[in-house]
């Protein structure tokens, strides 16, 4: 899947992961204002059918929206692309980034160093 989605693909997707399964206006409702038109959501949530993101069950006389394509496998692709786009594919780049411009902070790194030394511990 090296599909990317545009911002309001992205922002519907975000709605649909949280709710797990909603109605056009169900997504119109967790949207901020300005709320976007229903033909415009309708739109789009047809355009994350034909990507394979999203598919739809009958209720009545509408449809149920479901995502087909995880929160994590989306993120994992997203944040990948980043990594490869720029920093030259190496994590260990992209995290001495964020360490230089002072984007972590000493205990979010002490969590990621748990994280990592625990994820080592699992091996």
């Amino acid at each position: 899947m090296e599909i990317q989605l545009t911002k309001a693909e992205e922002q519907f997707m975000q709605v649909l992961w949280e709710l797990e399964e909603a109605s056009v206006q169900d997504i119109i409702d967790k949207l901020p204002e300005p709320k976007p038109a229903y033909n415009t959501v309708s739109t789009i949530i047809r355009i994350l059918e034909n990507k394979n993101f999203v598919s739809h069950k009958a209720k009545g006389r509408g449809y149920i929206y479901f995502p087909l394509v995880s929160k994590t496998i989306y993120s994992n692709q997203s944040l990948q692309k980043i990594v490869d786009g720029y920093f030259g594919g190496s994590f260990k780049s992209m995290v001495s980034f964020f360490v230089n411009k002072n984007e972590v902070d000493l205990k979010e790194l002490d969590t990621i160093l748990k994280i990592i030394n625990d994820k080592k511990t699992q091996r």
